[in-house]
């Protein structure tokens, strides 16, 4: 395989790692980048740009990052409190007067980050064309009744999260997500061109966002990890009236992530778009300074991985932690160490941060596996980095 970048002295498992993964998972294309204390320590690409083609990838390809869009977006209404213009303990109807319909007015802003709203389902779900009109979908979740009572339980919300965190973000500061990031994140941190909420045109005209799709020959991984889901979770995903399958059929049927409406659309849940130094970047600029540039006082990094739901989940039916915004360390998602904090995309993608030993990830890639929290390659490379730092 030839792979491409560079790693600094100690860090060469993670590029033993992600040759691995082409050899033995079927990677098709990818790239991983490593910061630790605000400093580049990997830096490789391998493969295809697009996952059904034979373009090489370049460094500045970018891909789809599916759920790991969530860590991303969880930043801007932590950033406005930390700012003090948005209240985590304050009713999400405060803000939003319509979201308050059946019962509703007992869902506070900090439940809809730690996945305890009740809403992860809509009883009538929305075509793609209604998806990407940044109002049908907050207005379909503030018809919506919840699931159950809300802050007594946690579920994983796949769709709906993305729709009130975006309708908060709107009504607060009278600017889409994906603008506020491009202006308060994007651009402090020089990554203009290397992390997008809504793509550019110019950068879709450029052609650096990879063509992603599922790999459907991947081979099943092999030392040692679990490779069969519970027959409950199985169970959960065939079933079309479980909450599992409903959560994920807010959109019916899911919209063509290469389909160039869907890239230039604002869905804080799940089309997001990086380059993997994008998303390691912003995961560093949490934690510490990276250029000059922190995004993260102590507090809010304090409050964001402090475990707000843990246990068994309504939607994923495993045990996952939240913090606000945060997948956590855990079963669900092992991430480096008990203080890591970060979030996963469906099949594959990964960024997170470890505040005790500076380490910032991001590997993003073009196929999609059928995992949902922990993708065999994105654990490779953290277990590489994981011996790496104790080498």
């Amino acid at each position: 395989m030839d792979v491409s970048g560079t790693v600094a002295e100690g860090f060469e498992p993670v590029r033993a790692a992600f040759v691995r993964n082409f050899e033995a998972f079927g990677e098709r294309g990818a790239a991983v980048v490593v910061y630790r204390h605000g400093r580049k320590v990997v830096d490789l690409w391998a493969g295809s740009r697009d996952v059904d083609g034979d373009e090489p990838w370049r460094h500045g390809t970018a891909q789809i990052m599916r759920s790991a869009t969530k860590g991303v977006a969880a930043a801007v209404p932590l950033l406005l409190a930390e700012r003090g213009e948005l209240d985590l303990d304050a009713p999400v109807g405060r803000y939003w007067p319509e979201f308050k319909a059946h019962g509703k007015d007992r869902v506070l802003v900090r439940h809809v980050l730690n996945h305890r709203a009740g809403l992860p389902v809509l009883d009538h779900p929305l075509t793609p064309a209604e998806a990407l009109d940044p109002r049908r979908g907050p207005a379909a979740v503030a018809a919506q009744a919840p699931a159950w009572e809300p802050g007594t339980d946690h579920g994983y919300h796949p769709l709906t999260y993305g729709w009130m965190l975006d309708e908060l973000v709107r009504r607060v500061t009278g600017r889409g997500t994906g603008e506020w990031i491009a202006s308060e994140i994007a651009a402090p941190l020089g990554l203009d061109e290397d992390l997008w909420l809504g793509l550019p045109d110019s950068v879709a005209a450029a052609g650096r966002v990879g063509r992603a799709g599922r790999l459907e020959s991947a081979p099943e991984p092999t030392g040692g990890l679990r490779v069969r889901a519970k027959r409950s979770v199985t169970e959960a995903y065939d079933d079309p009236d479980s909450l599992t399958r409903r959560a994920f059929a807010a959109i019916t049927p899911f919209p063509d992530q290469n389909d160039p409406a869907y890239r230039a659309s604002a869905l804080p849940a799940t089309n997001g778009i990086a380059t993997a130094d994008g998303l390691a970047r912003f995961y560093a600029a949490l934690i510490g300074e990276v250029d000059g540039v922190r995004l993260f006082d102590p507090a809010t990094l304090a409050a964001a991985r402090a475990e707000e739901s843990a246990g068994p989940d309504r939607v994923l039916v495993i045990n996952t932690r939240f913090g606000l915004g945060y997948m956590l360390h855990g079963t669900a998602s092992p991430l480096l160490a008990p203080t890591s904090f970060g979030h996963p995309g469906r099949g594959g993608p990964l960024g997170f941060a470890d505040p005790e030993s500076g380490i910032a990830l991001g590997y993003i890639t073009n196929g999609y596996r059928k995992t949902v929290t922990a993708d065999p390659r994105a654990q490779s490379l953290v277990r590489a980095v994981r011996e790496a730092l104790k080498g």
